[in-house]
């Protein structure tokens, strides 16, 4: 396999890491959007939410809880955003499940 993602999560490609447990791994993203941007993937390969089941679901929400814990270590006190894209369409551009955990700026809606 292929996957940028699964190489960094094997430590075949250095990050900046943020976070590491059995389950997921967290660094910081290459192109910034926000103070705080910082990527949160499963280390087992999922393509995408799309690709979610009841056999691997808990996965997202242990990377909920990361998230929480990592805001809380960056100070995101007045909030912060947090993005799974979805397929190409949707804006994905590593097939490898992550979410995008954005803050110390304020958020508009639509995106920008």
């Amino acid at each position: 396999m292929d996957c940028v993602f699964c190489k960094i999560a094997n430590g075949e490609i250095p990050s900046k890491k943020v976070y590491e447990d059995d389950k997921v791994l967290a660094f910081c993203d290459l192109q910034p959007q926000a103070p705080v941007h910082i990527l949160i993937i499963p280390k087992e390969h999922i393509s995408s939410a799309a690709d979610i089941t009841p056999e691997n679901s808990a996965i997202v929400a242990h990377i909920y809880e990361v998230a929480a814990k990592l805001a809380k270590a960056n100070h995101l006190d007045d909030g912060f955003r947090i993005v799974c894209n979805v397929g190409k369409e949707g804006g994905q551009s590593v097939m490898h499940l992550h979410f995008h955990l954005l803050g110390g700026r304020s958020m508009k809606w639509p995106p920008g």
